[in-house]
């Protein structure tokens, strides 16, 4: 077994942790992406062509970090774990289990579509409160939303969750939550680079061509819809849900759904 395979041991999902609480990487991804996707928007609106103000960029990302954290939160119980939640609903936001005595258990689960949605809701109320066209403002966004999402997935590679399916490739890893110790792709880190850095990439090249303006909602979502239905191939399905329709998971339900959103958009925009 080669050294790398081993490099999840080695890394504790913990920044500080004392007597059970302390702070995860997985927040602090999320701080950082936060700061990324912020400081990129305001060099946009510095050098690029945008008839917004830079004060609206300070209190949009309050709303987006709302609808990220809600919109992620409650796509996970609804897409991922509707049953258990209907049960025990408290636990959808309260980071405590009353089970046997109080533990503090931490808020885990979040879906990236539910934070999708949950970004957009707020693009919307946004926009109309403020009177943004809403796909001028979503071709400043969606350029620079995927190398924010670079670190979710360097958080779940750091929870050693989400990992992905046996394999014996070379760059097999060998996770700390996984009971069988089974080496597998690490499929968090495909993730981090294709959905996020390959297609910040991408967007980030064309952002100011003419062709694709107003364009850019739908290509992201086309973009990282088609880049993550190819990478659930190899990731493990959750135990709790397997495979929903044939050989599909949840995650390529609902990122079908996104590309054919995205092309939708695309034709109603260009006519």
């Amino acid at each position: 077994m080669n050294w790398w395979s081993q490099i999840p041991f080695k890394i504790s999902p913990y920044l500080i942790q004392i007597n059970g609480i302390g702070i995860r990487y997985y927040s602090l991804m999320y701080i950082f992406a936060f700061i990324t996707v912020y400081f990129l928007i305001k060099y946009r609106l510095r050098t690029e062509k945008f008839n917004l103000k830079n004060t609206l960029v300070d209190d949009f990302i309050i709303w987006a970090a709302i609808g990220v954290l809600v919109g992620g939160r409650l796509g996970y119980v609804l897409f991922y774990d509707l049953k258990y939640y209907i049960i025990h609903p408290l636990n959808i936001f309260l980071p405590f289990n009353f089970t046997n005595g109080f533990t503090f258990t931490g808020i885990s689960g979040m879906s990236y579509h539910g934070g999708l949605l949950g970004v957009m809701t707020a693009v919307y109320f946004f926009c109309k409160k403020n009177t943004v066209n809403i796909w001028d403002f979503s071709d400043l966004l969606c350029p620079v939303v995927p190398l924010g999402y670079t670190f979710g997935r360097l958080g779940n590679f750091f929870n050693s969750e989400l990992y992905g399916k046996a394999t014996t490739l070379p760059w097999a890893m060998v996770f700390p939550t996984d009971p069988t110790h089974t080496l597998r792709h690490p499929s968090q880190l495909y993730e981090a680079f294709f959905e996020g850095i390959f297609l910040f990439l991408i967007l980030w090249t064309i952002r100011t061509k003419a062709s694709f303006r107003h364009l850019m909602f739908s290509l992201y979502l086309i973009g990282y819809g088609m880049i993550r239905f190819m990478i659930e191939f190899v990731r493990e399905p959750d135990d709790h849900l397997n495979y929903i329709l044939y050989s599909f998971t949840m995650g390529q339900i609902l990122c079908i759904m996104m590309v054919l959103i995205g092309f939708f958009l695309m034709l109603k925009i260009k006519n």
